[in-house]
């Protein structure tokens, strides 16, 4: 065995290309996943075969090249865009006398970097340690090479028992603070249920430009980066649109093509912020090649965490990378907005997305005229604290006549619990535009 480097960034990558050529547009990719993860690549080794080998995955004669091409560019780790077995992986290191990393590890190592929130944290740590517990055996030279029959067992039996248990009391450990972490924030979700709002979450391939979009539509300040997984944490702003109730807007994490299980399951609380959004609004690059492929594999991920049922609106990003493209809307066949066409960096059609957010969730505004007695002034201050009043006179029994645009749910919930009797449909009609509303009159429904 050998002694592995506690450092290096001199990386050299492999990709193997199963039953096909390997596309440029994958080694693309894979040379910047190892560049968000710190390292320097030093050059790339292809090739393709049909199926992999159970020993190297690379077959013999392309392990003994890149044994080679290791040595020659002075290589510290060599990087595989496959998932490894740990036998694989094994084996690797003791031919090349190099760390190897395969595309799971390399994934994990960079969401280890870039997790801020507490929550993220332990999830990343989490799923590290469920595939570190697979490649404990023989990874580490101080431990004694394991000889068989009674007293001739060394410490190195001892130290990988040890390291078992170590990890798999972690595990326990932290499976115990998600899931606490878990109800905080079920507790969060069925706070903001109290007061009602249409939820919308951006989902997409990484380095789309979702946590761009974010901030330009919420103002808020989330992290962006031309990288990889430049964000991880989950934020959730609200958005306000002319003319439409309040939108719970959730920025989530990037997708990518062979995303790791481990991920996928340690990430699954975090994720619920799109499971239980109304709309989904899929953030695609525009501008890529292979944008055909990345909508795919959003997909795949999405059915893999139960939500491919939730309605998309898809949000072609970066058209200023575009010759000849502009901002534009494609609508389908029932006249609904389908694709908004967008530059989140130059604002080139933000007001379309406006628009189009405003079309889908603008139908359950309601303006009505209410009538409230004096005693149900707690109704009022709800309608004042939702910025829901436009117009008020006071009556001539001491209580209100009130102009209200608010939600249609919203407002048959403030009935029920205030105890008032909902207007008739007929003065719920939705509205989409308030150009040139007066001032209230008198109202005429006075059954409040």
């Amino acid at each position: 065995m050998f002694d592995r480097p506690r450092s290096g960034e001199r990386a050299l990558l492999v990709r193997i290309g199963l039953g096909a050529p390997v596309a440029a547009a994958e080694l693309q990719e894979f040379e910047a996943l190892a560049v968000s993860a710190g390292a320097i690549p030093v050059g790339s080794i292809s090739g393709a075969r049909a199926r992999p080998d159970p020993r190297f995955f690379v077959g013999s004669g392309k392990a003994q090249e890149l044994k080679l091409r290791a040595a020659e560019t002075s290589a510290d780790v060599i990087l595989v865009d496959h998932p490894l077995s740990p036998s694989q992986e094994r084996n690797l290191e003791k031919l090349t006398e190099r760390r190897v990393l395969d595309r799971s590890g390399l994934i994990l190592d960079i969401f280890a970097q870039r997790a801020r929130s507490h929550e993220g944290k332990l999830q990343v740590e989490l799923a590290q340690l469920k595939h570190l517990a697979t490649r404990l055996v023989r990874g580490w030279t101080h431990l004694e090479r394991q000889k068989g029959g009674i007293g001739l067992r060394g410490p190195g039996e001892t130290q990988l028992e040890t390291d078992r248990r170590l990890i798999n009391n972690r595990i326990r450990t932290l499976n115990r603070r998600l899931e606490r972490l878990a109800l905080q924030r079920d507790t969060g979700r069925q706070t903001r249920k109290e007061v009602p709002m249409p939820g919308a979450a951006l989902v997409g391939y990484t380095n789309a430009g979702k946590s761009t979009l974010f901030n330009v539509l919420t103002g808020a300040s989330s992290y962006t980066a031309d990288q990889l997984f430049a964000t991880l944490d989950p934020t959730v702003r609200r958005l306000k649109l002319p003319h439409c109730p309040e939108i719970v807007l959730a920025d989530t994490v990037g997708f990518i093509r062979d995303l790791p299980h481990e991920l996928i399951a340690a990430f699954r609380s975090t994720l619920l912020e799109a499971r239980e959004a109304e709309l989904h609004l899929h953030v695609i690059d525009a501008a890529d090649p292979e944008r055909g492929e990345r909508i795919e594999q959003v997909q795949e991920v999405l059915r893999s965490i139960g939500s491919d049922r939730i309605p998309q609106l898809e949000v072609y990003n970066k058209v200023d990378l575009l010759a000849g493209e502009g901002p534009r809307v494609e609508r389908d066949e029932a006249g609904l907005v389908r694709r908004v066409w967008l530059s989140a960096a130059t604002g080139v059609g933000l007001e379309l997305l406006h628009a189009a957010l405003a079309e889908r969730f603008g139908a359950r505004l309601a303006r009505v005229r209410l009538h409230l007695s004096a005693h149900h002034g707690r109704a009022r201050a709800e309608l004042f604290r939702r910025a829901a009043i436009l117009g008020e006179t006071v009556a001539e029994d001491g209580g209100w006549d009130l102009e209200v645009e608010l939600a249609e749910r919203d407002l048959l919930d403030l009935c029920r619990r205030e105890n008032l009797t909902p207007p008739a449909p007929a003065a719920r009609a939705p509205c989409l535009t308030r150009g040139g509303f007066l001032q209230s009159r008198p109202a005429a429904a006075r059954s409040l």
